[in-house]
């Protein structure tokens, strides 16, 4: 289906990835010369055309503006040793954006123009992915609403959208975390396993107020007693306890990610013993205080792997091992499969 796709083609007459600097490379500031657009109207979904990345004109009354209807992914494109491009688990990307469309009220992107957009975009732009290991191009499929009208209901019409950007490191040290025992990012019956815009803006500010003291990130809470973790900011977060892997399962208020499944899947290959279940704050500070806590760290398609340097809670700052071992031992094997290096024997990569 991804290559019957009719997609109209307007190529950019001024590349501008040969005067681009690869070796100096901002997460997420410049994009890529061509984006992926598909328009739904009257219950179908048509126009699907790849033009030079640019500006889009709206009326101000459009929905999305107003009332939020707005979701994303995120997923990332990687030079392979064959000279080849392969993007990292796109079809879970795929699944989940449906999911996210479902909870906001949107319509469902079909496969061939979720896949078959990405497929001959990357191909179109292949120069833009970075040749470097461990640089990458950061792919951004996203949708929002269009009606022009200020009315509180779904919209009747919707714009799809894929822009990508070359990427570099998004954390280059290991990270500083607050536990959050005050604000929520998501409640339970709420929006928190949808990669919706409204999830984001409304954890901005109390990050704001966590990186003012210092930190990188947060470590959320349960809403309902701020007793459980759930994820940290841009990722899901992990521990070793005793060498044993846990992280807090999936729910309604927690994102079901994609590096989340593909760490938790390469432990279990390696005999690993791995936990998904609720994790309290108390048995993690325990943990720390017992020495117990081999490693913490964050997983996502942005971070990949994240090692948690420092952990606070209740104004005290809790130092972890520096000495880790899963953590770069997971990060190695999944930039091995990305980049061609080993044998993909889950068939992660769609190779472009």
């Amino acid at each position: 289906m991804v290559e019957t796709l009719n997609i109209q083609l307007q190529a950019t007459e001024s590349p501008r990835y040969q005067t681009f600097d690869f070796s100096n490379i901002t997460f997420g500031k410049v994009c890529a010369d061509h984006m992926f657009i598909a328009d739904y109207d009257n219950g179908q979904w048509q126009n699907a055309k790849i033009v030079p990345y640019g500006k889009i004109s709206f009326e101000p009354s459009i929905a999305a503006l107003h009332y939020g209807q707005s979701i994303f992914e995120g997923m990332k494109a990687y030079s392979n040793e064959n000279g080849g491009v392969n993007i990292f688990r796109p079809i879970e990307n795929f699944k989940r954006f449906n999911v996210s469309a479902e909870r906001m009220c949107m319509p469902q992107i079909p496969e061939e123009i979720f896949m078959g957009g990405l497929s001959q975009l990357i191909d179109l732009d292949r120069n833009w992915v970075p040749k470097k290991h461990g640089d990458s191009l950061y792919i951004r499929p996203f949708m929002f609403a269009t009606d022009e009208f200020l009315g509180v209901r779904p919209s009747n019409s919707y714009r799809f959208m894929i822009i990508t950007a070359p990427a570099g490191a998004y954390y280059t040290e290991p990270v500083r975390v607050k536990v959050e025992m005050h604000y929520t990012r998501s409640a339970e019956g709420g929006t928190g396993f949808a990669k919706c815009a409204g999830n984001y803006a409304g954890a901005l500010y109390p990050s704001l107020l966590a990186q003012k003291q210092g930190y990188h990130q947060l470590l959320w809470t349960d809403a309902k007693e701020h007793k459980y973790f759930e994820e940290s900011g841009t990722m899901n977060a992990m521990f070793i306890i005793d060498n044993v892997l846990v992280t807090p399962s999936t729910s309604d208020s927690i994102l079901k990610g994609i590096t989340r499944d593909s760490v938790i899947q390469l432990a279990k290959d390696w005999g690993m013993q791995v936990e998904e279940r609720k994790v309290s704050v108390e048995e993690v500070m325990k943990a720390i205080e017992k020495g117990t806590l081999n490693e913490a760290f964050g997983v996502g398609t942005a971070a990949t792997i994240a090692p948690i340097a420092t952990i606070q809670y209740e104004g005290i700052d809790y130092e972890l091992p520096e000495s880790r071992s899963f953590a770069p031992k997971i990060l190695q094997a999944l930039n091995n499969i990305k980049f061609g290096l080993t044998t993909d024997t889950h068939g992660w990569n769609f190779n472009i």
